[in-house]
């Protein structure tokens, strides 16, 4: 099934519960793609600190947790979700590859927040150019576009694309399973930064990622 615009403009808080049962009853069921939810930073690496003293270790954590919960409240439990961290605990950055090896995960996904000195604003999904399997890198970007598409049409978030970059989670995961690193907005923007102070916002974010996720996983 796919997560339509019209859709969304549906998902009020009086109508939620009967969206959730709706989804439930459409759920195509098949074998569990495995999903590993890096969360960015954690413990004394704050991550970038942006307007109003947010950390980008808080927000890439919350967004994490709030995936995880509407995976199993609103999909019925369709992906098997796992996070790399669940409190605010420093995980090594090869620590996070190898949880995504041991549980051979289908998918990796790393959240983060982007910072700038100047008034740059929007999402950037980034994805590692691997000579040593072009497939995961196609699927890499198609999974990436499918979240930015579904994050900043809903979200109203600046859309800046799909980059490549060197990232080491992205450099020791692409190799066996499509790989991407979100930069969920700038923390130094006013504006991006207001809006992850507010919880309800938190859990737009997640859904929207999570939804991009299922429109890519259930094509």
């Amino acid at each position: 099934m796919l997560i339509t615009l019209k859709f969304w403009k549906w998902i009020t808080p009086k109508n939620v519960s009967f969206v959730i049962l709706m989804l439930q009853f459409c759920v195509i069921f098949g074998q569990q793609k495995v999903i590993v939810i890096d969360s960015g930073h954690g413990g004394n690496d704050t991550g970038a600190i942006g307007v109003n003293d947010i950390q980008e270790k808080d927000v890439t954590l919350g967004i994490a947790k709030e995936i995880l919960w509407l995976n199993k409240t609103l999909l019925n439990d369709r992906f098997d979700v796992y996070l790399t961290r669940y409190n605010d605990t420093l995980i090594s950055l090869s620590d996070r590859s190898r949880l995504a090896k041991s549980l051979n995960a289908d998918v990796y996904v790393s959240l983060h927040c982007n910072a700038s000195y100047t008034s740059s604003k929007g999402m950037d999904i980034y994805v590692h150019r691997t000579n040593s399997n072009e497939e995961n890198l196609k699927e890499s970007i198609g999974m990436g576009l499918s979240i930015l598409e579904e994050s900043t049409l809903k979200l109203g978030f600046k859309k800046r694309g799909v980059q490549f970059a060197n990232f080491q989670v992205l450099r020791e995961n692409t190799t066996y399973r499509p790989s991407i690193l979100i930069e969920m907005g700038f923390i130094t923007n006013t504006d991006e930064a207001n809006y992850f102070l507010k919880p309800k916002n938190i859990r737009a974010m997640a859904l929207a990622i999570l939804m991009g996720l299922y429109n890519y996983l259930n094509i």
